[in-house]
């Protein structure tokens, strides 16, 4: 049995586990990487980058059909769109990434690892390794699977196989209005699938202002997707030519793939959680540090989809900065604080998580998008209709939302939804992070003409 030792020992090579592992190994730590399949992760092949290069050929089509005088075709090419995707996603090839993590000072280990015990690892069957300060989970997260009769009997889609499929499908059924399933419907209908998008409520994306829905609505069926809404999937079967789908309302479909997109859940089914006496599937409960609360010691950390937090690439980097800082600062005596907003606290977890999803139009927001109950919370709403949003497409369609919080000032929250309002994000996340008075926020000069302008038309429906 080969045994290692190591200050560190991260499970989870993807965007997540590697940022954890290279700040832990900046602050002078001895640091091991474990990952069963590709370095570099869900978001590197199957996920963040190959949806959004999927995405962005329709969009640009679609942005350059509402700019007279752009000469355009009617349709993509789908062949070249597909090898642009396998190109970001290198094939599945990771050699780039265990060569990025060894440069790093990082020691990349090939293989599934658990936890065994205090402080130890075993990766496949073999092999220990033994953390002298902390083990740092980051197996993200896994595809939810409805209990919907016949599912079993086909074999769906999850999100990889939408994203990394070769062929375009003739009929594709989509399962889901969240982020997932609004991007591969659009994504693939604008690449010439027929698509037909089932959601539960009247609108997509429900957790967000009605609005941001019933927008998206309006570029999903202009991009051809077929909506039923307000109903749901009752039963699957197998037929001669495909899958039939039985909806709710009783509408009968027969499709080439089935995208099922209800929703992920952590990855913590086979990272060792028994041997710690927490119960396998559930999320690892973490403090702002980023420090498993219920595992004594001390010396176990999550981050990520695994925490259950925020399920967002650019959110889990967050927490794998704090985790991996924190460890690194822990491990040579240094006093640490979890006050809101330190160094070593994952604070905006909680206030600011900002999120794009990346159709036509971009739906965005920061912060809150109602508000609160029982308090004296402000919610402005506006078109986006300045010069810059009329200069960059005829026909410009978008809203803008901004929560405030009347007795101190502040914006607390931001939603725009608009073609390329993505861009937008940032601002509104470093008003909210930065707690920016109304009062000073009128002093930052939007440039003419951009559709920043949004700021000063929101800032004086506010009242300024």
């Amino acid at each position: 049995m080969a045994e290692l030792t190591f200050d560190v020992v991260v499970i989870g090579a993807g965007p997540v586990g590697e940022v954890a592992a290279e700040r832990a190994a900046m602050g002078g730590l001895k640091v091991a990487l474990v990952e069963h399949e590709r370095f570099g992760g869900e978001c590197s092949y199957w996920a963040c980058i190959p949806s959004k290069a999927l995405l962005r050929p329709g969009n640009l089509l679609a942005a350059a059909k509402r700019m007279p005088g752009v000469p355009i075709g009617d349709e993509l090419d789908a062949a070249p769109v597909l090898a642009r995707r396998d190109w970001f996603t290198g094939k599945g090839d990771d050699t780039g990434q265990v060569e990025w993590a060894r440069g790093a000072g990082i020691e990349p280990i090939r293989g599934h690892g658990r936890v065994t015990g205090e402080r130890e690892v075993t990766v496949g069957d073999d092999q220990v390794i033994t953390a002298r300060h902390a083990v740092i989970v980051c197996t993200g997260s896994v595809p939810r699977v409805p209990p919907i009769p016949g599912l079993d009997a086909i074999r769906p889609w999850g999100s990889r196989e939408a994203t990394s499929a070769s062929e375009v499908p003739a009929r594709l059924g989509v399962l889901g209005g969240g982020v997932v399933g609004v991007e591969m419907a659009q994504a693939w209908a604008r690449l010439g699938a027929r698509v037909d998008l089932v959601i539960t409520g009247p609108r997509p994306l429900p957790k967000l202002p009605d609005f941001a829905g019933d927008l998206l609505l309006d570029g999903l069926r202009e991009a051809g997707v077929r909506v039923h809404a307000s109903s749901g999937l009752r039963e699957v079967s197998v037929v001669d030519g495909g899958t039939a789908l039985t909806l709710v309302d009783g509408t009968e479909l027969v499709v080439d793939e089935l995208l099922v997109a209800t929703g992920r859940a952590p990855a913590t089914g086979d990272v060792g959680l028994d041997v710690l006496g927490l119960p396998a599937g559930g999320p690892l409960a973490v403090d702002e540090s980023g420090r498993v609360s219920a595992v004594d010691g001390g010396w176990l950390y999550a981050a990520g989809d695994v925490t259950g937090r925020a399920l967002l690439t650019h959110q889990g980097k967050y927490g794998a900065r704090v985790a991996g800082d924190t460890v690194a600062a822990r491990a040579r005596g240094a006093e640490v604080s979890t006050e809101p907003w330190s160094r070593y606290s994952a604070t905006a977890d909680h206030h600011a998580v900002p999120q794009v999803v990346f159709t036509d139009p971009e739906v965005t927001s920061v912060g809150l998008t109602e508000a609160r109950e029982d308090s004296a919370d402000r919610v402005v709403d506006i078109d986006i209709a300045v010069a810059g949003s009329s200069l960059h497409a005829d026909g410009y369609a978008g809203k803008a939302r901004m929560v405030v919080d009347t007795e101190r000032g502040v914006v607390l929250g931001v939603t725009f939804v608009g073609q390329d309002v993505s861009e937008l994000l940032h601002s509104a996340t470093i008003a909210v992070v930065g707690e920016v008075p109304l009062d000073r926020l009128w002093h930052a000069v939007p440039a003419f003409p951009t559709i920043s302008e949004v700021w000063l038309r929101l800032l004086e429906a506010y009242g300024l």
